[in-house]
């Protein structure tokens, strides 16, 4: 396995590869003098050095020659053809490129591509349009180098956004009632944690129970995110028994929502509603002068005997003074055209008014909003970068009210928060006043995503000295600064919810799992661990070839879900108990017989992919 990249997600990876995986790594960073900043703080780096040092001692120790979770490392300003031919990927499996920059992995992948067709490929692209296109000639250039179809396995490719990942869980976190979301292809997956039951309630599982939270809910057991936290930890995948044993512990159950709703349209959002087109003095002003209108009309109606129709005609000519004056006529028609007269001067200057408000809203509609009075119960979301703006976008989606705080007026997400119409503050977050116009005071929770940990940790602690209760969601890369601040804010408002996320945490195991060859659907956080959901061929795995549902279950590594099937088989068999308009069939029996031609969704915790996957087996066998 080769990874490229110049931040943190590339350490993470190839610590995920190795430590998890036991994959043989090459690691290909910049040199540390031409890094612009420090990417990666903390155990990241730390870690994956480790790991190789203690697998490389373990390797020279046994002398056996098995070289799996070996590695070295690399340094290059750029992945270039002959940095590329010195980290031997002409005989590489995989290789993911996750440098910040989608210009770099494009250039890279398409170089990398012509040294090896059969390689496979793990893109990190912000661009999804874009990134679907370059997936689409890969996989093609690889099919007509290696003779064989796109759906053969050789040569694939898959492009992952670490924001696309990662932000789902952070927008969830913030929500009433739900704390993780998974979405892919029009399946959106709710993992909701449940509070203990009481005595002699039954708790409601959903689909599925994910996972056992951890037996003290103030201690952040397994905060450091590996995989064995100890008896007292959360415990992923756990069977009907040790569901029914656990007592005081709350769970994590998954729910299916069968259509999220479409993204908002450009076009659409940018135009204002009716009521904001006028201000509510004008629309008064307008309904009244339209009932002396209607008022005029039926007293003429009645002086002259008109038709209706004739008798509002000739009202509106008086209105607007076009009419002959009636000085032949009765004096009740007389007083009615001098009333009209008076009225038309009294619609100048209204309908003037309605005009310029008009304009001045259509021409302030792609300017920035600013919070409306009296709001109260929204998310205040800091930072508008490639991850913020996921976030906002997710939010919006859910119809959640957000105030965005952020200090660059060019930053990403700006023209985003523009066409949904989304209040922001522009201002440093650490300056005072900046949250109070925010009105923190009245938020329900608070999201810090800025790329700089110390600011969001700032920003959160000057948002409980406003409201001690406020929710708090930070975005925290380092895994010791997160979990001492997890414990210190847990300790001083402990009625509070707090919670860290690290997006490249959340993101390294689904690069890893890509790397694979698996297709990774999104990861839920539980605690500070994570699960992965992954669409999985049948064929060539025996732990779920010919078995069933219940036999393919293993607690702790992974279960079954849900079933794919074609066009030809919906409406067909005793398992059809999927949503309509839907591929994927829910709540499958524990009597279903998994077929070779079956493709299922899973969900497994890192090793048990890792363990499904057999390569670890595979090797062993061949030593």
């Amino acid at each position: 396995m080769v990874v490229c990249g110049d931040d943190g997600l590339a350490h993470r990876l190839a610590a995920e590869l190795r430590g998890v995986y036991r994959e043989q790594v090459t690691l290909v960073v910049p040199p540390s003098g031409h890094r612009v900043r420090q990417p990666v703080v903390g155990r990241a780096r730390a870690a994956s050095a480790a790991l190789l040092d203690m697998v490389n001692a373990a390797v020279n120790r046994s002398g056996n020659g098995d070289q799996s979770g070996t590695g070295r490392e690399l340094e290059a300003t750029e992945p270039t053809e002959d940095v590329l031919a010195d980290a031997d990927v002409e005989r590489a499996t995989a290789l993911a490129l996750v440098y910040d920059d989608d210009e770099t992995n494009i250039r890279a992948a398409l170089t990398a591509r012509r040294l090896n067709p059969r390689l496979r490929l793990v893109l990190r692209l912000y661009n999804r349009r874009l990134g679907q296109h370059i997936e689409e000639l890969l996989d093609q250039s690889a099919a007509l180098a290696t003779g064989g179809g796109p759906g053969s396995g050789s040569g694939s490719t898959t492009v992952l956004s670490d924001a696309d990942t990662a932000a789902p869980a952070l927008a969830a976190t913030a929500l009433v009632g739900t704390s993780k979301i998974v979405e892919a292809d029009g399946i959106l997956l709710r993992a909701v944690e449940r509070n203990p039951p009481r005595p002699g309630e039954v708790a409601d599982p959903g689909l599925c129970t994910l996972a056992l939270l951890s037996a003290t809910s103030n201690d952040p057991a397994g905060a450091d995110g590996s995989e064995d936290s100890g008896e007292h930890g959360p415990q992923l995948l756990p069977d009907a028994a040790a569901v029914e044993a656990a007592t005081g512990r709350g769970t994590v159950a998954l729910e299916q929502v069968s259509y999220s709703g479409p993204p908002l349209p450009a076009g659409r959002a940018g135009v204002p509603a009716f009521g904001e087109l006028f201000s509510r003095r004008l629309r008064w002003s307008l309904a009244g002068l339209a009932a002396c209108v209607v008022a005029l009309a039926v007293a003429l109606m009645v002086v002259t005997g008109d038709h209706p129709l004739h008798a509002t005609y000739v009202t509106l000519l008086d209105l607007f003074s076009i009419n002959e004056p009636a000085h032949n006529d009765d004096i009740g028609r007389q007083i009615l055209q001098l009333l009209s007269g008076f009225v038309g001067l009294l619609l100048l200057p209204v309908l003037l008014a309605a005009v310029l408000e008009a304009l001045g809203t259509f021409r302030t509609a792609s300017s920035l909003r600013k919070p409306p009075r009296g709001l109260g119960g929204h998310v205040v979301l800091l930072g508008l970068g490639k991850i913020g703006t996921r976030v906002l976008t997710r939010l919006r989606e859910m119809d959640i009210p957000v105030v965005c705080v952020e200090a660059d007026p060019e930053a990403r997400g700006m023209a985003t928060a523009r066409r949904l119409r989304v209040p922001v503050v522009l201002g440093d977050v650490t300056q005072e006043g900046v949250l109070e116009a925010a009105k923190i005071h009245r938020a329900h929770s608070l999201l810090a995503l800025t790329s700089v940990d110390t600011t969001n940790l700032e920003a959160v602690l000057y948002a409980r000295s406003v409201r001690s209760r406020v929710r708090v969601v930070l975005r925290l890369y380092d895994d010791d600064f997160a979990t001492a601040a997890y414990r210190t804010l847990r300790a001083a408002h402990p009625s509070a919810l707090t919670r860290s996320r690290s997006v490249t945490h959340l993101a390294a195991p689904s690069f890893a799992g890509a790397m694979m060859g698996r297709q990774i659907l999104g990861a839920i956080p539980v605690e500070r661990r994570v699960l992965l959901f992954a669409a999985v061929e049948v064929a060539g795995h025996p732990q779920l070839e010919g078995k069933t549902v219940g036999e393919a279950f293993r607690a702790g590594a992974w279960r079954v879900l849900a079933l794919e099937v074609s066009d030809d088989e919906r409406g067909e068999g005793a398992v059809q108990q999927g949503v309509r308009g839907s591929r994927l069939v829910w709540e499958l029996p524990d009597t279903y017989v998994l077929r070779g031609s079956d493709r299922v969704v899973l969900a497994a915790t890192r090793r048990g992919l890792a363990e499904l996957l057999g390569r670890r087996a595979r090797r062993g066998a061949d030593v």
